[in-house]
C-alpha cells in the first residue's frame, strides 16, 4: 500500500549511536513499498564493536555539523527524486536543515536535537548533554557515552538486561564538535521560511531531548502555508528506536504521510497531549479506511 508523496525515504542516524539502529525501521516501511536508505555518517560505516575498539578516533572527532549537513545534501541531491526523511536526534536537526535546502518531499524529526536559538531549562537536558559537550576536555578526542551516561539519557526506565544489551549493540563514540555546533549558525533555521511537510516526534520521557523541547522547536515554525505537525507518545525515552513500541511510532509516520496525499491547503496540527489521544489506533483507521 502506498500513501506517501514520495517512493523513497532516507533515514538519518543521530550522534552516539550506529546506524543499525534503523534495521527494524527499514525492513517495516521497506514492507509497506518504500525503497528505504540508511546511510552512515562518514567514518563509521562499521559494527559498533568495531567502531568502539576504535576509541579514541581522530577521524570521528574532527566531525562538523556543517561537512554533515553538506554530506547528506550531496546524497540526497543524488536521487531521482525528492525523499522523505526520516532523521532521529542529531539526525532530526539534520533533517530540518535539508528541509530547509529544499532536498525534501516531507521530513520527520523523531525527539529532535533543536536549532541554533531553541532552548530549554530542563535540569535533565543539561545532565544529558555535559558529557557530549565536553567542555574542558580536548576536542581531538572523540566521545564514548559511559554505561550509566547512556542509560540516564538513552535507556530511562527500561530493565538493566535491555539497556546493557542496547547501549552494546549501538553506542558509538562521537565527535565533541558536532555537538557543540548545534549552538552555533551551522544548526541556524529561518522559521519564517516556506518548507516541506515537517512532522515532529517528542517523547514523554526522554531525558536528552524533553517532549517541551521538541514541543518549543515546533512552534518556531511560523510559515502558515506550510505544513507542521506535532506528536508526543507516552513513555518513549530517547531510544524510542530500539523501544518495544517502536512500531507505534512508525504507525504515526505512515498515518500522517496518508494526511500529506489528502491534504487541501495549509495545516498546522493542534499539539495533542499524549494522555488524550491513542495514535496506534488513529494510525491504523488513517492507513486502513
Amino acid at each position: 500500500m502506498k500513501t506517501s508523496p514520495a517512493q523513497t525515504i532516507v533515514f538519518i542516524t543521530g550522534a552516539f549511536v550506529s546506524s543499525s539502529c534503523w534495521d527494524e525501521w527499514r525492513a517495516f516501511f521497506s514492507s509497506y513499498g518504500y525503497h528505504c536508505l540508511v546511510p552512515a555518517w562518514p567514518h563509521k560505516d562499521a559494527p559498533a564493536a568495531e567502531l568502539r575498539r576504535h576509541q579514541p578516533d581522530t577521524l570521528v572527532a574532527a566531525t562538523r555539523l556543517g561537512q554533515l549537513t553538506d554530506y547528506y545534501a550531496d546524497l540526497v541531491a543524488r536521487l531521482p527524486e525528492k525523499p522523505i526523511l526520516i532523521g532521529h536526534s542529531l539526525g532530526g536537526l539534520l533533517t530540518q536543515l535539508l528541509v530547509q535546502r529544499g532536498l525534501a518531499a516531507a521530513g520527520v524529526a523523531i525527539h529532535s536535537v533543536p536549532p541554533q536559538g531553541v532552548i530549554t531549562f530542563k535540569w535533565s537536558f543539561y545532565r544529558s548533554v555535559w558529557g557530549p559537550l565536553g567542555y574542558f576536555t580536548p576536542v581531538r578526542n572523540s566521545f564514548l557515552m559511559s554505561f550509566k551516561q547512556w542509560q540516564y539519557a538513552f535507556t530511562n526506565g527500561m530493565s538493566l538486561a535491555t539497556q546493557r544489551a542496547a547501549y552494546e549493540e549501538f553506542a558509538i563514540p562521537e565527535s565533541k564538535h558536532v555537538s557543540r555546533d548545534g549552538l552555533t549558525s551551522a544548526a541556524k533555521i529561518d522559521f519564517a521560511r516556506a518548507h516541506a511537510p515537517l512532522l515532529f516526534l517528542a517523547g514523554s520521557t526522554d531525558h536528552l531531548i524533553p517532549a517541551s523541547l521538541n514541543y518549543a522547536n515546533y512552534r518556531r515554525y511560523q510559515h502558515a502555508g506550510s505544513v507542521t505537525a506535532y506528536r508526543e507518545l507516552p513513555g518513549r525515552n530517547h531510544f524510542v528506536l530500539g523501544q518495544p513500541g517502536w512500531r507505534e511510532d512508525a504507525l504515526c509516520i505512515l498515518a500522517w504521510l496518508a494526511q500529506l496525499t489528502g491534504a487541501a491547503g495549509p495545516v498546522r496540527e493542534p499539539a495533542v497531549p499524549a494522555a488524550r489521544s491513542s495514535w496506534a489506533s488513529q494510525a491504523m483507521t488513517l492507513l486502513w479506511s
